[in-house]
């Protein structure tokens, strides 16, 4: 998943980065309070009892249990399959030597030569990997993320068929401040090691390096998976890994991915911005209308490269460029015809997600905007309450993997379990480093490797990490051999799309065929 503090695309304001919601697009109603919080207090900064008293708590951390290992099983293409779960730690060491971290994983492992072996990481900044691991790839599976669930349903895992692991072993990674990992350090430094763009990737590669170290598997098959932010650490890791620690991928899969920050830059001159939400937007109205097929979307992203963009280019130079504009996109989204001529056709996406389900009292989210909730705020100019899918995925992704790891791995913490961490997506600093975006290190590590496959997979009504902006950023890309070597695909859903199970067994086939390949 990605933070709303990253890349705040339901007000299409780019916080990217050092305060951005990348991975939580709602996260601007929370980074607002907090500034205002933050504006009421004192100075912390100024606080040197404060400052030693994170000291004492940083040096008093009880220590993590040693790695934990439990058996289990599961129905997978039709074939039980019996893998072992290890949950364990790996020290982050500072450039003394000296632990300053601690990185906590959850490993799935097959019994069986040359097996393969997956790295996934989701996002945010802020996120655990528990989304990758019970929504989409990992052996077992929760009922979460769609229209209807709630967060107080029971958090019940059960057989995920759309799992990876009869094919590639898996390792789930939860960087500092997510899941049980945790900094031993004071926030200061924590911030400078673990909560900026260049450390993030660096300590995380190191762990990735230390995993393969530590369990033998140096000479396994590598790949990589990583979802919106961990889609953006995605090509960085792998070219970090490749060209600095000497450990090369076979193959990287990114998850609704945030590659490109500057696509919605300059919007009153670009066309571009408006491009890239178009299709997502339309996607979401053909799929309440029942008529989403990729041939209805082939026609929408043709529409969109084409005639859209020429005219949105002509504004006033063709008098007749901008009701043309209106009157297809109208004809598109099912949206009011008085709301898109107010817009000229340009559709914002905060705007459009209280928009669409008014007349319901209800809002979208920018994750996937046919699901809904219920507006607690109709009345206000702007939205004030959190996304909805934020607000109903915490609570059961936090039971569920507390339960797994502390009863059923046995893995025995009392600490707090962050699914979503907002403190490490306020403390996070990515500043120019994160607006150049990961596509420089894309090009640089296929270009670096004739073998290295990449599969960029989104879902149609995404409006945090849209698939036009990956569709419109790899067809500028040069061609390095096969043009099929970096693909883009498309599946029905949102952000997290594999809350599907349609859509989940899809990506399970494509990403079959491209580990089959290399």
């Amino acid at each position: 998943m990605k933070f709303p503090q990253i890349a705040n695309r339901a007000s299409r304001v780019l916080l990217l980065a050092s305060a951005l919601p990348l991975l939580f697009p709602a996260f601007s109603v929370i980074e607002a309070q907090a500034a205002k919080d933050s504006a009421a207090a004192p100075d912390k900064g100024t606080d040197k009892g404060a400052d030693k008293a994170a000291d004492k708590t940083a040096d008093k951390l009880p220590p993590l249990p040693a790695d934990a290992h439990t058996q289990q099983s599961a129905v997978i293409d039709g074939k039980t399959l019996r893998y072992t779960v290890t949950v364990g730690s790996l020290p982050v060491r500072d450039k003394e030597g000296k632990i300053s971290g601690e990185v906590v994983f959850t490993a799935y492992t097959v019994e069986g030569e040359n097996r393969p072996v997956t790295f996934a990481f989701n996002g945010g900044p802020g996120a655990s990997s528990v989304f990758l691991n019970f929504g989409a790839i990992g052996p077992k599976h929760l009922l979460v993320g769609n229209e209807g669930d709630s967060p107080s349903d029971p958090a019940t895992l059960s057989d995920n068929p759309g799992s990876w692991l009869d094919f590639t072993d898996l390792v789930f990674i939860d960087p500092i401040g997510t899941g049980f990992s945790r900094s031993t350090v004071p926030e200061a430094e924590s911030k400078k090691q673990f909560f900026s763009t260049t450390p993030d990737i660096e300590y995380l590669s190191r762990a990735v390096y230390d995993w393969l170290l530590k369990n033998n598997r140096m000479a396994s098959k590598k790949y990589l998976v990583g979802e919106s932010y961990g889609g953006f650490r995605g090509p960085r890791i792998t070219h970090y890994l490749q060209s600095q620690l000497g450990v090369a991928m076979n193959g990287v899969v990114l998850v609704s991915p945030y590659l490109n920050p500057t696509l919605e830059d300059n919007g009153d001159l670009s066309p571009i911005p408006w491009m890239v939400t178009l299709p997502s937007i339309t996607a979401a109205h053909l799929e309440r209308e029942k008529q989403l097929t990729p041939e209805a979307m082939n026609q929408v992203i043709s529409y969109t490269r084409g005639e859209y963009a020429t005219d949105l280019l002509k504004g006033h130079s063709d008098p007749e460029a901008t009701p043309r504009v209106v009157k297809r996109v109208t004809e598109m989204t099912g949206l009011n015809p008085e709301f898109v001529k107010r817009s000229g056709g340009r559709l914002e996406t905060g705007a459009y997600l209280r928009e669409a389900f008014r007349d319901q009292g209800k809002i979208g989210s920018v994750y996937d905007s046919n699901v809904t909730a219920f507006d607690p705020f109709p009345y206000s100019p702007d939205q004030k309450s959190n996304d909805p899918i934020l607000e109903s995925i915490i609570a059961p992704t936090t039971t569920a993997m507390v339960d797994f790891v502390t009863r059923v791995v046995g893995w025995k913490v009392d600490a707090r379990y962050n699914a979503l961490s907002y403190e490490v997506n306020r403390l996070w600093d990515g500043g120019d480093d994160l607006r150049k975006g990961s596509v420089e290190d894309l090009r640089e590590s296929v270009s670096a490797d004739p073998k290295l496959l990449v599969l960029i997979v989104h879902g149609w009504n995404d409006l945090s990490c849209p698939f036009m902006g990956s569709v419109l950023t790899v067809d500028q890309m040069p061609i390095m051999g096969d043009l099929t070597r970096v693909a883009v695909k498309e599946y029905p859903g949102g952000h997290m799309f594999y809350t599907r199970p349609s859509s989940r067994d899809a990506l399970r086939r494509d990403v079959m065929e491209m580990y089959a390949k290399h």
